[in-house]
């Protein structure tokens, strides 16, 4: 079971057995907490180092022989499971400068002796509680980095702390498209669930090999996706991780439950635009121009297994010996007036 359904684990650390006690059962009496409990803090930093992360909350005494409470939650912080634990400090001391000092060495609240169940029932449920908040939130926020580029989400910090939405951006960057061939005619012979999970593993491949070059993802496109590599040597980035999309696509043997998903790619450099598109309740940051549309035509224009590239990309990336630019050949692109330069880029022989 989960913790958010289970007993809570708490630990009670105080040199006092009746302080224990009195505490144990005013803990115990809401049937929402398993209780352990230690004598000292040396016990109590034995318990935690060999179960670490068990413990949901820790109810510290200040004075103790020995290693005292502050020195205890000082420690405690040291542990990654308990980072954000809640830590109640239990005390008779009157408030002033000792009580201010448990918040600097990361205790979270206090309660003072004789103790009040309400009270320490109210301190320890909103302690708890403030975590849950917390989990939830880190759980949603690790749920949406799946979904969204890294530049996305630096774009929404920013406009987090600013609330202000940054203007578009001209930038000079490389975008790469990818392409299943025949993917129509492929989705007629294959049944959809199947079809859905080859593509769906087909492109988290690609996803993985983008991101391993320095790039990003900027959007799927059904069975493609588009990728941005930004930088002096986006070029390069780019073209070697097309060159690993195809050496991955080309050892992945088609059977009968994995049909043959034969790629396309095309990569053009240039200048577009970076910003936000859309209004209102919905807004995609990304990028679009003419260097954007050329490489999708470029795209449209490899056949299977082609990376197809651009004057532009070559000519920033030719002085990389593993890189090969063949056949350059004059072509008409859809929606262009002129001819314009494309390349095949292979995987250059060693010598």
């Amino acid at each position: 079971m989960s913790k958010a359904t289970s007993n809570r684990q708490l630990l009670i650390v105080d040199d006092n057995r009746f302080a224990r006690t009195v505490l144990n059962r005013i803990l115990t009496a809401a049937n929402s907490y398993d209780v352990s409990q230690a004598a000292s803090g040396e016990e109590a930093l034995d318990i935690i180092s060999n179960e670490p992360g068990k413990f949901d909350a820790f109810l510290v005494d200040i004075e103790m022989p020995g290693m005292d409470g502050m020195e205890l939650s000082r420690k405690i912080r040291r542990f990654p499971e308990h980072r954000l634990t809640p830590i109640l400090m239990v005390t008779a001391l009157d408030e002033g400068k000792e009580l201010r000092e448990c918040f600097s060495v990361g205790a979270d609240d206090f309660v003072n002796k004789p103790l009040d169940p309400v009270i320490v029932h109210a301190r320890l449920s909103g302690l708890l509680q403030r975590v849950d908040y917390y989990n939830q939130l880190e759980k949603l926020r690790r749920s949406l980095v799946r979904y969204v580029s890294p530049r996305t989400q630096l774009m929404v910090e920013k406009y987090f702390d600013s609330e202000t939405l940054p203007p578009p951006e001209e930038q000079t960057l490389c975008v790469m498209f990818s392409d299943i061939r025949g993917f129509t005619a492929l989705s007629q012979k294959i049944e959809p669930d199947v079809l859905f999970a080859n593509v769906s593993h087909h492109l988290g491949t690609q996803v993985d090999v983008v991101y391993q070059y320095g790039g990003y993802v900027d959007k799927f496109g059904g069975d493609g996706i588009m990728a941005v590599f930004e930088g002096e040597d986006g070029p390069i980035n780019a073209c070697n991780c097309a060159l690993e999309i195809m050496e991955i696509a080309r050892m992945s043997a088609p059977s009968d439950d994995k049909p043959a998903m034969p790629v396309g790619i095309g990569i053009h450099q240039g200048i577009a635009m970076v910003g936000n598109i859309g209004g209102g309740e919905h807004l995609d940051y990304s990028v679009i121009g003419n260097t954007v549309n050329l490489a999708a035509r470029l795209c449209g224009y490899a056949g299977p297994m082609d990376i197809i590239v651009s004057e532009a990309v070559k000519k920033s990336a030719s002085n990389t010996p593993s890189l090969k630019f063949s056949n350059g050949q004059e072509a008409e692109i859809r929606g262009l007036s002129e001819l314009i330069t494309l390349y095949n880029l292979v995987r250059n022989a060693p010598y």
